[in-house]
């Protein structure tokens, strides 16, 4: 099977060009780096420079913007956005439909509730259930 190509115009009219990833199939930039366990659903998009780490998964509709990160064993959930350069930790989810702003960070084992946004620039912390959930806290 030879690697194939799907290319888009962007906003500013660049042509981007996206292959397909092993897992789950999923249109990843030819620029980004996606760890080969991670999943990325055939309705998701991971944009240039952007990292996805060993283990996570991109859900249905999932979108992971230029140069953002997803850390190992995160989860970014059906139709939620991560913003440019913004990083989501150590099994952490960003839940259904939620969006990660720019340059937000949300902390390792965080759980993003559905619709919710982290707004731009800022910090969402994992509560302490989000921590026991993990067996990180008593």
């Amino acid at each position: 099977m030879g690697i194939s190509y799907v290319e888009f115009e962007d906003e500013a009219g660049v042509l981007r060009r996206y292959r397909k990833h092993a897992n789950g199939r999923g249109l990843v930039s030819t620029t980004a780096k996606v760890d080969p366990s991670a999943f990325v659903d055939p309705t998701a998009y991971v944009d240039p420079g952007a990292e996805v780490q060993r283990g996570a998964r991109i859900e249905h509709g999932g979108w992971v913007e230029a140069g953002a990160i997803v850390a190992e064993r995160a989860v970014v959930g059906v139709s939620a956005r991560v913003g440019q350069r913004a990083v989501v930790g150590r099994s952490a989810v960003v839940g259904p439909f939620a969006q990660v702003g720019k340059e937000a960070r949300v902390q390792n084992a965080a759980r993003v509730p559905r619709e919710y946004v982290v707004e731009a620039g800022s910090e969402y912390g994992a509560t302490g259930d989000d921590l026991r959930r993990l067996g990180l806290a008593a």
